[in-house]
């Protein structure tokens, strides 16, 4: 929000420092840049996880340290001495303690600390982390028979470079969307966080595509907050805003599903989705609907939506059972995450 874009490279680049972006933070730093390494906390990559425990110093920018992004705070960062940056005075060490406190708009806080920096290379730190990837690939997709959420994502990432914005709703969807997230675009991933407000991503794509009309626009949406706000599609059509809505259709609140599957005992309540026809919902609108349900279905719909000049709806019915991970279990720690579903871990007298 402070457009500390160039700051920030500017520090991380001299200083050769790894930078990891908390959810509201992706598209702040380039995701093609060698020293980016993605997200860190309950669904962050794993080696960042790691890389947080094994660390001796942590610069927090502009970020909250909330409970997504520590895990169980009394064994978050043990080692690390802990700078600061944030313009609310009441942000600091309200979670986590800190070494360094600086309150300031974190533009201006970065510029300021560019002159204070000189020249470092951190190449043993930097091969730690390339070795850390290499043998935990967080978010490698496998093979499956099924459509699978995180393929589908990824292949509308990889439409569309750099040019578009990303809006995303709430929950599994959300995640992978965060994920998947490697583009250089500034402020080009929209998403919710902190109120978690499902239906988000069709009003937020709206408000998108009006402030930039020349510029592509996803809306990535979870099949349940969809129905939130879907009647938002008849301004859509209105105003002809051409935003490309994909629905990642399985048939749940997949948060919810996931959660009450790994520490509910299965027990689904009020998680179990009653979904239209997407399809004829988008023509009753006006607009161009197309449907996906195999993997050789996706690329040939995404090319077919970019096409359109109109907006366009694609249901992308996915794998019903698919979850999110790595995972920080509730109540664990940064150093109990869960790299792969096959791993068993206890956390709160529930079993992964």
């Amino acid at each position: 929000m402070a457009n500390a874009h160039d700051e920030l490279l500017a520090v991380a680049e001299k200083a050769q420092i790894p930078v990891v972006s908390t959810l509201l933070g992706l598209g702040g730093f380039p995701g093609s840049h060698d020293l980016f390494m993605g997200m860190p906390g309950m669904h962050g990559m794993y080696w960042n996880n790691m890389a947080i425990g094994e660390a001796d110093v942590i610069i927090g920018a502009g970020m909250r340290f909330d409970d997504r992004v520590t895990g169980r705070l009394k064994d978050f960062a043990p080692h690390a001495k802990i700078v600061h940056i944030d313009i609310d005075p009441a942000e600091i060490s309200k979670n986590v303690r800190t070494l360094v406190p600086i309150v300031g708009d974190v533009r201006q806080v970065l510029g300021a600390l560019i002159g204070h920096l000189e020249p470092a290379r951190h190449d043993e730190w930097l091969g730690w982390f390339a070795e850390m990837r290499e043998k935990h690939p967080s978010i490698t997709i496998g093979e499956s028979r099924t459509l699978l959420p995180q393929l589908v994502i990824k292949k509308i990432y990889e439409s569309m470079g750099d040019d578009g914005y990303v809006v995303t709703g709430v929950g599994q969807h959300q995640m992978w969307a965060a994920q998947f997230y490697r583009t250089d675009k500034r402020n080009g991933f929209v998403t919710s966080g902190g109120l978690g407000t499902m239906g988000f991503e069709v009003p937020a794509a709206m408000g998108v595509q009006f402030a930039f009309p020349n510029d592509t626009v996803w809306s990535i949406c979870g099949d349940a907050g969809f129905q939130m706000t879907l009647q938002e599609l008849a301004t859509v059509v209105e105003h002809n805003l051409p935003i490309k809505f994909a629905i990642i259709n399985n048939g749940w609140a997949g948060m919810v599903r996931q959660w009450q599957e790994l520490f509910y005992e299965r027990n689904f309540s009020e998680s179990k989705m009653f979904n239209p026809d997407f399809v004829k919902l988008a023509e009753a609108f006006g607009m161009l609907g197309l449907k996906a349900t195999r993997k050789e279905d996706v690329a040939p719909v995404i090319e077919q939506a970019v096409a359109h000049r109109g907006p366009v709806l694609i249901d992308f019915v996915v794998d019903q059972d698919e979850n999110v991970y790595p995972m920080v279990p509730p109540g664990a720690s940064l150093a109990e995450t869960v790299d792969l579903p096959a791993i068993p871990v206890v956390a709160q007298g529930a079993r992964i």
